[in-house]
């Protein structure tokens, strides 16, 4: 009988808008402000629908990247769940370093085709794969069969699932299209939380990737 470790990977809930912050007087870099987004109010509701998700129950293991914004939406699961959450900066969000709308005005659909691209200080999608990846085969080798939830961020996943989805369309309005095995697994702009189910076999082959249903009209 084949062993068979279940990941779901989750974008975070709806962050606060910038338009909402009237000042912002710090001497903290980009970083470090993007690093302490905190959810709206939307999100916090959203984030208490998901942790109620009939998929998610009797999880093993729950990860989450350094952001506030990953913790905020975990909480409610964790409480549910009684679990507590391993914190990893390697599932942080892409750095996107110097603003580049300028001399790149279509860096958000480059950065999906080309996965190289990247401005002074950012990362690549290459990049963030590469470290996504490496934290999450030590946690795949070290919890054979087991039930694993990693809350994350838009980019880091999609660039961390290109590794065996395939990008079949991608637009400056954020609509993506995604597929594994000849099936389209999303067609749709991210949603803020968004469910993505992975399971992988004994030996390290991914037997299905596919996008979970939440309604968050309840």
């Amino acid at each position: 009988m084949k062993q068979i470790t279940t990941f779901y990977l989750i974008r975070h809930s709806e962050k606060i808008e910038n338009s909402m912050i009237e000042e912002y007087r710090t001497v903290q870099s980009d970083l470090m402000k993007d690093e302490k987004t905190s959810l709206s109010v939307e999100g916090e509701r959203k984030a208490k629908i998901l942790s109620e998700l009939k998929e998610l129950e009797n999880l093993d293991k729950v990860y989450a990247s350094n952001m506030v914004r990953t913790l905020q939406t975990a909480k409610y699961l964790l409480e549910k769940q009684n679990l507590k959450v391993s914190i990893d900066d390697r599932f942080d969000e892409r750095r996107r370093g110097k603003n580049n709308d300028d001399t790149h005005p279509h860096w958000f659909t480059e950065q999906y085709i080309d996965e190289n691209f990247k401005t002074e200080g950012g990362e690549s999608q290459k990049d963030v794969r590469d470290r996504f990846s490496e934290a999450f085969f030590e946690i795949l080798n070290s919890n054979r069969g087991k039930r694993i939830a990693i809350f994350a961020h838009g980019y880091s996943i999609t660039f961390f699932l290109l590794k065996w989805m395939k990008l079949v369309e991608v637009t400056e309005q954020r609509h993506f299209k995604f597929s594994f095995n000849d099936k389209i697994i999303l067609d749709k702009k991210l949603d803020a939380p968004e469910v993505f189910k992975v399971t992988i076999d004994e030996n390290n082959e991914v037997l299905d990737i596919s996008n979970i249903d939440i309604n968050y009209n309840c």
